[in-house]
């Protein structure tokens, strides 16, 4: 049960990691060859920082009081938050760990499209699925393509620790 359970931390802490770097590898990617902006994690540092004074939804985020440790705070929390979609997968399909296949992978990472498009973006003031954005359709398609990249960082991640695991196992 230890073991299992040793694994499953450390594995969920792996796999979110590796996540989210492949997705943050896609972005950098996408700016350099095709100029396309990603998200600027500053604003969800500022987002989660203005939670201690009881605000939790803004017109703009842009337009809010700077907050101090933003940009730390916002990557931590990016971070954290892939490592959490990992742990998803695994409560979900807890063999996946030792024997990842592609599916369980893109269902979760696609479906974390939830996070921004419920939560984060109607918070930021894009309103619910980015329609209070100048091109919604554009915005959607943007975070499609972020969230199938932190799919596939969950598979490639999930691969490389169930091959690290196997030869300590």
């Amino acid at each position: 049960m230890g073991s299992v359970l040793v694994t499953g931390v450390f594995g969920t802490i792996f796999i979110g990691v590796g996540a989210t770097a492949v997705m943050d590898g896609w972005a950098i990617l996408q700016k350099r060859i095709f100029g396309v902006p990603s998200l600027d994690y500053r604003l969800v540092g500022r987002w989660i920082g203005h939670f201690s004074s009881g605000r939790f939804k803004h017109d703009r985020i842009a337009k809010a009081h700077e907050v101090q440790g933003e940009v730390l705070l916002g990557w931590a929390i990016h971070y954290l938050t892939g490592i959490a979609f990992a742990g998803v997968l695994l409560l979900i399909w807890p063999e996946w760990v030792r024997h990842p296949t592609l599916w369980p992978a893109l269902l979760v990472g696609i479906g974390s499209i939830v996070a921004p498009f419920l939560v984060m973006q109607p918070c930021f003031g894009a309103g619910i699925v980015a329609r209070r954005t100048p091109q919604p359709w554009r915005s959607r398609f943007r975070s499609l393509v972020a969230h199938t990249s932190f799919a596939v960082g969950l598979f490639v991640s999930g691969v490389l620790f169930a091959q690290w695991i196997t030869g300590f196992v």
